[in-house]
């Protein structure tokens, strides 16, 4: 059996969060995460985006600066990167030979892919790399790390049964990435959160930076918006990505650009607005098609959906707006479809590719009788039937999974051969 063909099969194992099996695994590589500086990034919604814009500013600033990010949308080499560029077929092979000669028998395929990056990071030198958290946090693979910074973006309800209920659970676990001595930026909203935050900064030594105090963002002219930190006051600046969220994910990631500076990475002013002008994260309120209108979004919980679709009115323009919704059977998916149906003006419910796709039917259920719904369980013929369904004037937005959105991918590359 090939290191590639193992690999695969070990997407058919079930999550089981605990740190001893990629502790073992990266002990017998030789520890290659502690080879270079790492900025460590968690939270609910807004992770990879903020993973991405801190990447961005610090590559533009003339660092060698490597990502790993979760999920995937088309290809899982998109979640290893330096400098933007995914690792190629080669490398990731010889990785995966490396791997299978070390490999404990209950290693999953996340641990795989953590495992990995770490390793092709410390095998390329890059200068300092950027980590997304996968799941949680305290027991989250990635939770090997001693970040020079650590990002926690914002804290809902979500994975209840991995994480707990009550959002005070939830936040511990997340709060489990932030190591003794260190600096945490967040964007937390709700006192009860925040005060456990601080009081676990408190316990640990930790400096604790919260956007609204420690540092703040609004907006200037139109399409702009000043940052303003503890250190630097930025003008004018510019984003690539849409929304208004988008503008406190940038506000995280600056904060913790401006926090490495101090440590010996420092980006100047030019290459910052470079870097937010430039940064790509696809999947995220994205325009995938003009005529009709297409906009793509990785939405899956609820305060997610809620972001969604405040950006939606504040964005765009349309006169009717069709959703096509899939989502996975762990998330608060009732919630989620109250939302968009009271703002869309029909829905068509598909099942993400993914095993733990929730069946559309299910969906379907759930909204009151007389209202324009449909269930269409292959993701392209749903998207393809949203398009006869929309006007010229209407938009189409697609929702609820990552998976999903990586399906569109792949219908709109087919699309366009």
């Amino acid at each position: 059996m090939t290191p590639l063909m193992k690999f695969n099969q070990l997407k058919e194992k079930d999550i089981h969060l605990q740190l001893e099996t990629i502790t073992t695994l990266l002990g017998r590589l030789g520890n290659p995460q502690n080879d270079y500086p790492t900025v460590h990034v968690g939270g609910t919604n807004g992770k990879g985006s903020v993973a991405a814009l801190v990447a961005a500013m610090l590559r533009e600033g003339g660092w060698t600066v490597g990502l790993y990010t979760s999920p995937h949308l088309v290809d899982q080499r998109e979640r290893i990167r330096i400098d933007g560029r995914m690792i190629d077929g080669k490398a990731f092979t010889a990785c995966g030979k490396m791997l299978e000669r070390h490999m404990p028998a209950d290693t999953t395929y996340f641990e795989f892919m953590t495992a990995a990056a770490f390793l092709y990071f410390s095998r390329k030198k890059v200068d300092i790399a950027v980590i997304e958290v996968g799941l949680g946090g305290r027991l989250d693979a990635t939770n090997v790390l001693c970040p020079e910074v650590t990002v926690i973006t914002n804290i809902s309800r979500e994975h209840a049964c991995f994480l707990g209920g009550k959002i005070d659970d939830i936040a511990r676990e997340k709060a489990g990435i932030l190591k003794k001595g260190g600096d945490l930026v967040t964007g937390v909203s709700q006192k009860t959160v925040r005060f456990l935050l601080e009081k676990i900064c408190g316990e640990r030594g930790c400096r604790f930076y919260r956007l609204g105090k420690a540092f703040r963002v609004r907006s200037s002219v139109p399409g702009k918006f000043i940052y303003q930190g503890g250190h630097m006051t930025i003008r004018d600046l510019s984003l690539s990505l849409a929304g208004r969220h988008q503008r406190q994910n940038a506000a995280l990631a600056l904060c913790a650009v401006e926090i490495l500076g101090t440590k010996g990475f420092p980006v100047d002013e030019e290459a910052i607005r470079r870097g937010l002008r430039e940064a790509s994260w696809p999947g995220r309120l994205e325009v995938l098609r003009r005529h009709p209108a297409v906009v793509v979004d990785g939405a899956h919980n609820p305060a997610a959906i809620s972001v969604l679709v405040q950006a939606l009115r504040e964005e765009f323009q349309y006169d009717r707006l069709g959703f096509v919704f899939g989502v996975l059977g762990d998330k608060d998916y009732r919630t989620m479809v109250k939302r968009i149906q009271s703002v869309a003006d029909w829905v068509i419910f598909t099942r993400p590719g993914n095993e733990r796709a929730l069946d559309p039917e299910v969906l379907r259920r759930l909204v009151p009788e007389g209202f324009p719904v449909r269930v269409i369980e292959d993701p392209g013929e749903a998207c393809r039937e949203a398009m006869k369904e929309a006007g010229p004037g209407d938009l189409v937005c697609i929702a609820g999974s990552l998976y999903l959105a990586g399906d569109m991918y792949r219908l709109f590359r087919r699309t366009e051969r």
